[in-house]
């Protein structure tokens, strides 16, 4: 006699519009929420297995990166497994169309089947904003609150960014800003001035900007350093180098280095990655921000210090997770019926 058939979860589409609801106006929550998942990898109850980079010989500035990741139950959640799929392509810009585009796949860990497909593009910024956010504030407490912030960089990840600081109780003296695009820079600029208090000054170099910042945020598509001075961060800022790429290796080599995971940040041409191909070795890496989270790691006032993260899996499904309770809980997910047919082994 055959078992009975275990049931499989319904799949449901959620999209950007939901996903932006579900998550308006809670960037302390979800700031919270990063810096439980960051916790929890840091304990070892994550996979989190390098990501994959499909990479186009005829078009060499774009890339589709999967994402592969398993989160355990934290607060009550089940677990969760799945995958973001998402895509770069910088000449997008010129098309007028954003330059990343994404999807993330939830998968029930009891059967493996998939029940969530959520666009991402939200997610993924707001996971990389609100662990910006956690590093700004974890990285400073022990010194002067920066009152100058300087972006590099002024896409959807810097206005991301901008909302998850102020969002979370931040205020600037001045906001500095430096883009080789001078419509984006305008288009940011009048962002900050719509959202927050405060003077805002658009730079006409990086090293103006830098020079000129407590806390320098690089968000750019910079695939190859672009900033190779070391004496721009003599008054010693604190760095959130987001986009990972435009830090020079002497510059990585003279800061106090926090990553929020070394094997994956010392892969695929980043920052810290030409610092170790430099070096040989990975004596410049300081520690991890689950350990500053924790205290047991302590951050110098008196050196610039850099955090790089390589953002990870597990973050997006932690943030997926909490879309999709909160589009269930309002009851608005929007279910495929009969999208897994095949349910019977002998029809």
């Amino acid at each position: 006699m055959n078992a009975p058939a275990e049931s499989v979860p319904a799949f449901s589409v959620i999209s950007g519009a939901q996903v932006a609801r579900a998550l308006g106006g809670r960037e302390k929550e979800l700031v919270e929420l990063v810096e439980d998942t960051y916790r929890v990898h840091g304990a070892g109850a994550t996979l989190n297995p390098p990501s994959y980079f499909l990479r186009f010989p005829d078009r060499p500035s774009s890339r589709i990166i999967a994402l592969p990741a398993s989160l355990g139950g934290t607060g009550g959640d089940t677990g969760v497994d799945g995958i973001k799929w998402i895509s770069s392509f910088p000449e997008n810009v010129a098309r007028g169309v954003p330059r990343a585009s994404a999807v993330l796949i939830l998968n029930d860990p009891r059967t493996g089947y998939p029940y969530a497909c959520l666009e991402s593009s939200i997610i993924s910024a707001t996971r990389t904003a609100a662990s910006a956010a956690s590093a700004a504030d974890r990285l400073s407490r022990d010194g002067a609150r920066p009152r100058r912030v300087g972006f590099v960089g002024t896409g959807l990840i810097a206005r991301y960014i901008h909302q998850f600081l102020v969002g979370t109780g931040w205020t600037f003296d001045e906001v500095g800003v430096f883009d080789l695009s001078a419509d984006s820079a305008e288009g940011f600029r009048g962002h900050v001035e719509r959202t927050a208090p405060g003077e805002v000054r658009i730079h006409d170099s990086a090293e103006s900007l830098v020079r000129g910042s407590d806390l320098v945020i690089f968000a750019t598509v910079a695939g190859t350093p672009h900033v190779h001075d070391p004496a721009w961060f003599d008054h010693h800022p604190l760095v959130l180098n987001v986009s990972l790429r435009d830090l020079s290796a002497d510059i990585v080599l003279s800061a106090f280095n926090v990553l929020d995971d070394v094997e994956h940040c010392l892969k695929a041409d980043t920052s810290p990655h030409l610092a170790e191909q430099a070096t040989g070795n990975r004596d410049f890496v300081d520690g991890t921000l689950d350990r500053v989270l924790d205290g047991t790691l302590a951050v110098p006032t008196d050196r610039t210090v850099v955090f790089s993260p390589f953002g990870l899996g597990v973050l997006d499904l932690a943030v997926g997770r909490f879309v999709h309770a909160e589009v269930a809980r309002a009851g608005e997910l929007h279910t495929v019926d009969d999208f897994f047919h095949e349910l019977s082994r002998h029809g």
